[in-house]
């Protein structure tokens, strides 16, 4: 066979490969309203830069009548490209070709691409859209699936690993995206669950939607394993180049810096945000816009525990990690599934290199039985774990409330902070003013005339004593109390002279934290 005879065969194969699980396959998939495996990496990927491997993998299935079947690519697409120019490998499951079933050699492309992306140091990004384990496969199924999840936590990191869920993930499947760093879903088509809606009626007789069980919102709102909530897969796209602006290929790098931009500050001025009454509730996510570079935040996990608030912004044009308590819900309190939260995210940015900048206003961790009985004590702990563990500049601002537990947990300096600055609103105390003139001043309060005009003597006596940062400074604990319109330059000083902090801690193979 010649050369050109050759390559016509080539063409040939791939034409059929390419057409993934045929003509009505797909046109079931986009009645769907979703992509194809491959319009989703191109979409993904920067224009012509994707480049697949191991499209001529054949499954490996011999039993009920599988070896009579042509699979292409056996239902899942693999190699790499660029995203904003960066180079990333990626891997697509196919639900045209058996539904994006995994089995032996689909899970050995996936780890393939998984072990190069290591290799390469750049991150991976995997698009789950599959019926889960291929049954007919048997064992070799779970095999694959288990030599996923190792690799997920091999990976952990040392590079970026990204989630992208574009239809059902069902059953053990659920486990790589829950070990991965960041989960995408999009509304209406995004599905996840251990057991799906039909178990759930014959085991307990409850009768649920596959969206109400485990569907994009539920995962964005309610139960947290989902970080970016979408409309479209489109939009989930654009949400996913952002966030790759803002972290680095791995471990060894530093996020890629961006031309310094001043805040709008005639859309987000602190003196109009911050408001001179200490009860009233304001947004936080606007005082952070009111310093950071063109005003621009990415915020992470913004549908869920949203009394904090995390994400990604810029100063000077370097990329910062801001972990901040939201006085518009709960007053801003920490409750197990903000602890949650804040943790994973501080652990990233430490991993990963970018600084910490926490903005404290709480009057401490949430009371109640329902979050004792939640284990309270052990999330919480998950924050003040991930804040001493953590090695990269920690800078923090106290703007008004720091009470009690919640004061040490969000960064102070008892926690190793770097720099710890507050404003001359703030509060630093065990507790708010009435609750410990009422325990301090019981006797007084309760042997007056009139115990309620000194029971607000009192409570003023404590705020001129301690609902100020005048105290903590004193002892060292705050590193200089600012001006509001002082907080980005400072900021951007303190990142400055601690870009090449190098902080090591004591020699062990590793800590064990409050899971």
């Amino acid at each position: 066979m010649s050369l050109k005879q050759k390559t016509s065969d080539l063409k040939r194969r791939m034409r059929e490969a390419l057409q993934g699980g045929g003509e009505k396959a797909i046109l079931k998939q986009k009645a769907t309203g979703k992509m194809t495996a491959r319009e989703r990496v191109v979409a993904l990927c920067d224009p012509k830069s994707f480049n697949e491997y191991d499209l001529f993998v054949e499954h490996a299935g011999r039993d009920f009548d599988m070896g009579d079947k042509y699979l292409p690519g056996d239902g899942v697409i693999t190699g790499t490209g660029t995203i904003n120019g960066y180079p990333i490998c990626i891997y697509a499951q196919d639900f045209t070709v058996a539904g994006g079933s995994l089995g032996w050699m689909h899970a050995k492309k996936i780890t393939k691409i998984m072990d190069l992306a290591m290799k390469l140091k750049v991150p991976i990004i995997g698009i789950n859209d599959s019926g889960g384990a291929r049954i007919q496969e048997g064992v070799n199924s779970l095999a694959g699936y288990g030599e996923i999840f190792y690799r997920n936590t091999q990976a952990s990191g040392i590079i970026p690993q990204i989630s992208v869920i574009l239809g059902p993930c069902a059953g053990g499947a659920v486990y790589s995206p829950a070990l991965t760093d960041f989960v995408f879903v999009v509304d209406k088509i995004s599905k996840m669950f251990i057991t799906g809606p039909e178990v759930i009626k014959s085991v307990l007789g409850e009768e649920i939607s596959m969206e109400d069980l485990g569907g994009a919102r539920v995962h964005a709102e309610t139960t947290g394993n989902a970080h970016f909530f979408a409309e479209s897969e489109n939009d989930c796209f654009e949400q996913i180049k952002k966030l790759c602006s803002y972290i680095p290929w791995n471990n060894t790098k530093k996020a890629e810096p961006f031309p310094k931009k001043p805040p709008r500050t005639r859309q987000y001025n602190i003196d109009e945000i911050f408001p001179s009454n200490p009860r009233q509730p304001y947004d936080v996510r606007d005082v952070i816009r009111s310093i950071v570079d063109d005003s621009e935040f990415f915020e992470v996990h913004e549908l869920f525990a949203q009394n904090i608030v995390v994400g990604y912004a810029r100063l000077a044009g370097q990329t910062v990690g801001f972990i901040a308590n939201q006085p518009l819900v709960l007053a801003g309190v920490l409750d197990c599934d903000s602890s949650d939260k804040a943790a994973r995210f501080i652990r990233f940015c430490d991993a990963f290199n970018i600084p910490l900048v926490t903005i404290v206003d709480l009057p401490g961790y949430l009371p109640g039985v329902d979050q004792e009985h939640a284990g309270v004590i052990r999330h919480g702990a998950k924050i003040l774990y991930a804040y001493s563990e953590a090695t990269v500049p920690k800078l923090t601002v106290i703007t008004r409330k720091a009470y009690g537990g919640g004061y040490i947990a969000m960064c102070s300096h008892h926690l190793h902070a770097d720099f710890v600055f507050a404003w001359p609103t703030a509060e630093i105390a065990v507790m708010g003013p009435e609750g410990a003139a009422n325990i301090i001043f019981r006797n007084e309060i309760k042997n007056a005339e009139n115990p309620d005009e000194m029971r607000k003597v009192k409570i003023k006596e404590y705020k001129d004593k301690f609902a100020n940062p005048y105290v903590a400074a004193a002892y060292g604990y705050i590193d200089a109390v600012i001006e509001p319109q002082e907080t980005r330059n400072l900021l951007i000083h303190a990142i400055e002279i601690s870009y090449q902090k190098d902080e090591t801690g004591p020699s062990k193979k590793h800590g064990i934290p409050p899971f």
